[in-house]
């Protein structure tokens, strides 16, 4: 039996979604950050009575990174959010065929939206040199926007590489026609 290209850990897919998969994990280690950064602006606050908006603005900052770069890793491993009651009654050809038209009609055209709209807003801001308007804020604004057109060519490129997957099991090619071409 000879292994489709989609699931040959050699292919230039599989090596994608290895390195889409690294990314996700390493982002991973920003919700470790998070919670220390929460962790300090407590006792900071709490303990020591020291408020710094700093500490709550890289909260904000890393929870969107953290959920943003998460969102590749759930588009490589197929573990979106889906209603698995349907889902589960239906064949696995069905599923197939409503993940090749969905990802088609509704997740790749939200990609290029997405993108389209959020590359002027981070270069606006970086152009600008946009700070937090609080006293003693983050700077920099420009790299936390940046991270949703960033998080979004990565999903699109995890996209691609999935319903590159579903159409080779949907329209599998043998050897001999492959040979023919």
């Amino acid at each position: 039996m000879m292994e489709d290209e989609a699931d040959d850990d050699r292919s230039p897919l599989s090596r994608v979604e290895q390195a889409l998969d690294g990314i996700a994990a390493a982002s991973s280690w920003v919700w470790l950050a998070l919670m220390g950064v929460i962790v300090l602006a407590v006792v900071l606050r709490y303990v020591f009575g020291l408020g710094r908006i700093e500490f709550e603005e890289l909260q904000w900052h890393l929870y969107a990174a953290g959920f943003l770069f998460g969102i590749v890793g759930c588009a490589v491993h197929d573990r979106h959010v889906r209603v698995d009651v349907f889902r589960e009654r239906m064949s696995p050809r069905l599923r197939d065929w409503i993940d090749l038209y969905g990802g088609l009609l509704f997740q790749l055209p939200l990609i290029i939206l997405v993108l389209w709209s959020a590359l002027p807003f981070v270069v606006e801001s970086f152009a600008a040199g946009e700070e937090s308007s609080a006293a003693g804020g983050l700077r920099y604004r420009w790299l936390i926007k940046a991270a949703l057109p960033l998080s979004f060519a990565l999903l699109g490129v995890a996209s691609i590489a999935r319903l590159r997957r579903v159409a080779a099991r949907l329209f599998p090619r043998t050897r001999d026609s492959a040979n023919t071409r």
